[in-house]
């Protein structure tokens, strides 16, 4: 779902691996992927990660290639064998195991795919174009939504953010094809140019989905239309961060009030549920234009709206003609990258996207050691100790605030590897009929599930990522942090090497959830999880003076010729970095190896620390993927996520020992000083 109801490590990742350690000297760290030729005090993220540049180039298929995807890659080969040895033996018939090969071959069969075409979603163009009526409308709507089209907005499950216990059903903003408001609202000339090759995809598009010319000339003009009509209504990306501003909970009739333009009783009936007796709106400006959107616009342009959804939602489950031409604008034209994906790969991330739980339960029993998680949890204890002393000893916190946040951070839930209980998939059907519906199905099942959901506890136990997953979120309203087994590997985690490498990768991980819970946003929620004031006026307004720092600095970074990052957009996540970055570090200090302060290969400890942060982040990217991540993504760009954060980190500055001058070098009167 579009809301992002947690906070991530990384943007844009998916999968993990075991990767084997190498090591030059320095347990853990590749010196050879270091460049001793650039001094760390001008450039640090080039000294620390400019030999794993240079020896990494841009494969043609990804728009940002880094020391992740480099563990992306091993694991989807790991993925490939384990679903490849149950397509290959007989499984029970409706086994999960049995589903997973299903799916597997079904993304695979490229001969049936291609004689397909346009074929699988042909009876559901056929049903969009014989709608008769706006109501008709309005309940195919409700049908294209629950097999996972998402025309207009998101319908989903989730915590009341003020009654964190209870699940509660939200809608959220969404029917934009290019998903950012930006690039149809914006002047500047590159948003102008995407408008321009959006509208030339959709007409391709159409007319691959047996649309004449004219036909597909204008439903692309319609669906440009009524798309600058929803970005217009949506809230920026700034705004989606205040989760005040995305609260609006009501009643069915108080909807009906705010947008009387639709009827939202046919609507949930068409859902097959009339019992809902309230919801959380969360933009309400949005909601009001959707519904005026489908009252004001003539139905043909309405179907054509329709028609794009479900044709861009299945493009990549359809034949490659239409694959292709989807990737030539969503990944060559938004992202600069060159080359589709393999098949395998995207065959993988359905799977992943399906029955992901299933697949990462296989996963972890062959790849995930038990020490490892034991580990991990002692890493935790060890990191929530430091956050809790630094939170102790904060000058400008009063000793009211300070218990609180005590408190809260003592009621962190820690999941680790991989749930405890398996999610059931036995009413998950996966047939031989085709790709496309068996997508349909698995959306289908996520919805049902969800809806299921509505009006009971919210379940602590589950989980919102994959065990095989190289990443980790911090969750307000359930006030979790979780690190799946696929980040718990090499360069974030390694079994093998010394205290410096670990506390500066998985340990600034570590550090850097828990810190979600007290950055801009998480800092809004209390230790149950309810969106609640538990700062003192006095307090609120000092946090927000350091928080300010940090968004001033990030303000004045120019990412791109004329284009500069967004400290507001980003505050959140560099409020974690820098967070992460000093509980860790403050953590290591209190280790025998650190207090030992043995250098290798000249390395001091400290020094290792930082090296091993930032080769968490060492990549290479392409321009366009610069420019729309600096559009889209909450998250720094890595590079600046190296050369942004340390500098205002004293430990950092003094292990390498900066001065006035260097161009690592931060006044000590200007640098971000928080938790």
């Amino acid at each position: 779902m579009k809301k992002i109801v947690f906070t991530l490590i990384i943007a844009g990742l998916s999968m993990s691996s075991c990767i084997d350690k190498k090591t030059t000297g320095v347990p853990g760290i590749d010196l050879t992927d270091l460049d001793t030729t650039m001094s760390p005090a001008e450039d640090f993220y080039q000294y620390a990660c400019g030999g794993w540049v240079a020896k990494n180039p841009l494969p043609a298929e990804y728009a940002r290639y880094g020391s992740f995807d480099q563990l992306a890659e091993n694991t989807q080969k790991q993925l490939q064998e384990l679903v490849l040895e149950l397509d290959a033996s007989t499984q029970p018939e409706g086994s999960v195991a049995r589903k997973i090969a299903m799916l597997y071959h079904s993304a695979m069969d490229s001969v049936k795919l291609n004689a397909e075409g346009i074929e699988p979603i042909r009876k559901d163009l056929e049903q969009i174009k014989a709608l008769e009526n706006k109501e008709a409308l309005i309940g195919h709507l409700a049908n294209m939504q629950k097999r996972g089209i998402w025309p207009f907005f998101v319908l989903y499950a989730g915590a009341d953010d003020m009654n964190a216990s209870m699940n509660i059903l939200h809608t959220y903003q969404s029917g934009l094809g290019m998903g950012e408001r930006d690039y149809y609202l914006s002047p500047e000339e590159r948003n102008r140019e995407l408008r321009e090759k959006y509208v030339l995809h959709m007409e391709k598009m159409f007319v691959l989905a047996g649309f004449s010319t004219t036909e597909a000339q204008k439903a692309a003009s319609d669906v440009m239309a009524i798309e600058n009509r929803l970005a217009a209504a949506s809230l920026s990306r700034e705004d989606l961060r205040d989760p005040y501003k995305n609260y609006h909970k009501m009643s069915l009739e108080e909807l009906s009030r705010l947008a009387p333009q639709m009827d939202w009783n046919l609507y949930f009936e068409s859902l097959g549920d009339k019992e809902i007796k309230e919801l959380n709106v969360a933009q309400e400006k949005f909601i009001a234009e959707v519904a005026a959107v489908i009252h004001e616009t003539e139905l043909n342009a309405l179907k054509n709206y329709l028609s794009w959804n479900l044709i861009n939602t299945a493009a990549n489950f359809l034949s490659d003609d239409i694959a292709l031409q989807n990737f030539d604008f969503y990944g060559r034209t938004l992202s600069g990258s060159e080359e589709m994906r393999a098949r395998w790969k995207r065959a993988l991330g359905a799977i992943n996207g399906t029955l992901g739980e299933a697949l990462g339960q296989v996963y972890v029993e062959k790849y995930f050691p038990p020490r490892a998680k034991e580990r991990m949890l002692k890493l935790v204890d060890n990191l929530q100790l430091s956050l809790g002393e630094r939170i102790s000893s904060l000058e400008w916190m009063s000793e009211e605030t300070k218990q609180k946040a005590l408190e809260k951070l003592g009621t962190f839930h820690v999941k680790i590897g991989y749930p405890n209980k398996w999610k059931d998939y036995s009413s998950l059907e996966i047939k031989e009929d085709s790709y496309w519906e068996n997508i349909c199905r698995a959306s289908l099942f996520s919805f049902n599930e969800g809806m299921d959901k509505v009006g009971k506890p919210v379940d602590k136990e589950e989980w919102l990522m994959n065990p095989q997953t190289v990443n980790a979120y911090y969750n307000p309203t359930t006030n979790e942090i979780c690190f799946p087994a696929g980040i718990l590997q090499p360069p974030f985690f390694n079994m093998d090497a010394d205290d410096a490498v670990n506390y500066g990768a998985i340990g600034v991980v570590i550090g850097h959830e828990m810190t979600h819970g007290f950055d801009d946003q998480g800092s809004q929620y209390d230790k149950d999880g309810n969106l609640a004031n538990w700062w003192s006026p006095e307090d609120s307004e000092k946090f927000a003076e350091r928080t300010a720092v940090l968004e001033e600095y990030f303000n004045k970074i120019e990412v791109a010729p004329g284009v500069f990052a967004n400290g507001k957009f980003t505050l959140g996540e560099n409020i974690a970095d820098h967070g992460g970055l000093q509980v860790s570090f403050h953590a290591y200090t209190k280790t025998d190896e650190y207090k030992q302060n043995q250098s290798i290969d000249g390395l001091t400890p400290a020094q290792r620390f930082f090296i091993a942060y930032a080769h968490v982040w060492a990549n290479n990217i392409r321009e366009q993927e610069i420019l729309r991540r600096t559009a889209e993504d909450p998250h720094s760009l890595g590079y600046w996520r190296v050369n942004g954060a340390l500098p205002h980190i004293d430990a950092f500055v003094e292990a390498y020992d900066l001065k006035e001058g260097d161009a690592m070098f931060l006044p000590k009167e200007q640098r971000a000083s928080i938790w």
